[in-house]
């Protein structure tokens, strides 16, 4: 992703913009490339984690449905974001791709029971939706603050992963005191990266 004069004084809007643009204009086959680099090291992942919380891939978002089904073959429970109403997300269980159904925001989530917003405190991996990082952990959402509500609730050795493509781990981005910041990122050709959050 070409990022021409971008700094960290650019506006989180500007970069949204950026982001999803350059995002529609990948094709069927890197899009494909990039979904079974991520489902294989997602899978390696999850297997030193009993329970992991993750998300459903959407649109043109990295990653796929099949990297939830590879982490639950490694032996992990997944659990899935609700995001109903304002505030922390609550959660369910993965049972399936069958079990998934349509959601607010054009999002997909389990069916099953939902849980408390506080089961995601059981997770010791918590992979989470970006537009991108930065190398100091620094993650661009959407804006609607789900995920900056709901990481106050993960446990304080939890791994917190953003998901991304390689060209969206960038030097430096917008921040804000609300902003949570993740501890690693994940990459179809880097794998599992440690950011310094310090």
């Amino acid at each position: 992703m070409t990022v021409p004069e971008f700094t960290e004084n650019t506006s989180k809007d500007r970069w949204r913009k950026h982001v999803l643009a350059e995002r529609r204009l990948l094709d069927g086959a890197q899009r494909a490339m990039e979904s079974s680099a991520l489902c294989h090291v997602l899978a390696e992942l999850a297997a030193e984690h009993p329970s992991v919380a993750a998300y459903v891939p959407v649109g043109r978002e990295p990653g796929s449905i099949e990297m939830l089904d590879a982490m639950a073959a490694a032996g992990s429970t997944v659990l899935l974001p609700s995001a109903h109403e304002p505030g922390p997300l609550r959660w369910a269980r993965y049972a399936g791709r069958e079990s998934l159904v349509t959601a607010p925001f054009g999002l997909l989530e389990p069916s099953g029971p939902l849980l408390d917003p506080g089961a995601v405190s059981a997770c010791s991996l918590v992979l989470i939706p970006a537009l991108a990082v930065d190398r100091s952990g620094t993650r661009l959402g959407r804006g609607a603050g789900f995920y900056d509500r709901t990481l106050d609730l993960c446990a304080p050795d939890a791994v917190l992963v953003a998901v991304v493509r390689d060209s969206e781990l960038v030097d430096r981005l917008p921040a804000e005191p609300h902003d949570r910041r993740v501890t690693h990122v994940v990459t179809p050709s880097n794998g599992l990266v440690r950011l310094s959050t310090e």
